[in-house]
């Protein structure tokens, strides 16, 4: 599915060997410093808002009855519950008792009742930061989509469209039936329970109270699941088709994202951290729709992997400093886009000479 001219091969390993640029990182450490300190004035009011907006938005869709008006209120939902399930990333990098309450409150207002809870986020998204991983066959969240076939791109995106029927099965249908086959407990585990996109990557095991907290949470995701379906007996197949509909767009909207989060030309190869960064994508101001379709900090996505730590309300000041501090010759520059139909069409354009 990847290249495998040896020419490409080359310019890729080339890639991946860039040098580190010293005086970016040291910019960067020094921006990780000043602004890693999450404000819970902004975090709580934005998710509880977001959320707020989106569920009351998802009723009006499925109770008006003007066509017009229930898509509106289909679009805010999908825009609002969108921007409130994006704190997920935001989970996996908070240190341990930054936000008390946090993670319990987004599990139980976003998490469970989208079918996504934090488990299947954390523990995964922070080895896609892991230096020696990145890139590799061992990053849960990494495919060499530039150098795949042209089909692969429709293909991702098709996969996520069936995210809310996948999830159904394997919330509603596999986690009960897993508690009663131990084999079938481990696959599940295993190969579906990560937020991942790479399909070898394996999970280990839960251990601990990280293994106590993925069973509440998967327990509420199994109950929701469950409750969903057995909805239609109750209201018919207007909520449930509604509730789909929102949840399949949002993830599609997601999925382009992530398309456009990097540009997924390393085909294995460890890379520099100065290589991460120009593999990844900032889409910054002064363009208002990234805002949108990547909410919550992930417009600044390569600036994230040079300052994970950083939470998402400080990253656009830490940009902005950098591009103020840095030289004109520095990477910093080379890694901000202007949008994301240029990025697809980049990608897109490199699909048609793989082989």
């Amino acid at each position: 599915m990847t290249v495998h001219d040896p020419i490409k091969a080359a310019a890729q390993k080339a890639r991946a060997a860039i040098p580190d640029d010293n005086a970016m990182l040291r910019a960067a450490a020094e921006m990780s410093r000043d602004y890693a300190v999450a404000n819970p004035r902004i975090y709580w009011p934005d998710m509880l808002a977001s959320a707020l907006v989106g569920w009351a938005a998802l009723g009006g869709a499925m109770l008006v009855k003007d066509a017009a008006v229930a898509i509106g209120c289909a679009i805010v939902a999908m825009m609002a519950l969108y921007r409130a399930a994006s704190f997920i990333h935001e989970l996996t990098h908070i240190r341990k008792g930054a936000l008390p309450g946090f993670r319990f409150g987004w599990n139980l207002i976003v998490g469970i009742p989208l079918m996504i809870p934090s488990f299947l986020y954390e523990g995964v998204h922070t080895q896609h930061h892991a230096r020696t991983r990145y890139g590799t066959a061992d990053d849960p969240e990494y495919l060499p989509l530039a150098l795949m076939k042209p089909w692969s791109l429709p293909l991702f995106i098709v996969v996520a469209a069936l995210a809310p029927v996948g999830l159904i099965l394997r919330f509603g249908v596999l986690t009960p039936l897993s508690l009663l086959i131990p084999p079938l407990r481990r696959k599940v585990v295993a190969e579906l329970s990560a937020l991942s996109i790479n399909p070898a990557y394996r999970r280990r095991a839960p251990e601990g109270d990280f293994a106590r907290m993925w069973h509440w949470q998967e327990a509420g995701a199994c109950v929701f699941a469950l409750a969903l379906v057995g909805s239609v007996f109750a209201f018919g197949w207007k909520p449930l088709l509604v509730y789909m509909g929102v949840h399949s767009a949002m993830t599609v909207i997601n999925q382009l994202r992530t398309l456009v989060a990097h540009l997924w030309e390393n085909e294995g190869e460890a890379m520099t951290v100065t290589a991460q960064y120009l593999d990844s994508v900032n889409v910054p101001p002064p363009g208002y729709l990234p805002a949108l379709w990547a909410p919550v900090g992930l417009r600044y996505h390569a600036l994230h992997h040079l300052l994970p730590s950083v939470p998402y309300h400080a990253l656009g000041k830490a940009h902005v400093r950098l591009m103020a501090t840095l030289t004109a010759d520095s990477p910093y520059h080379k890694g901000n886009y202007a949008g994301m139909l240029p990025l697809v069409g980049k990608i897109a354009r490199s699909t048609m000479t793989a082989r």
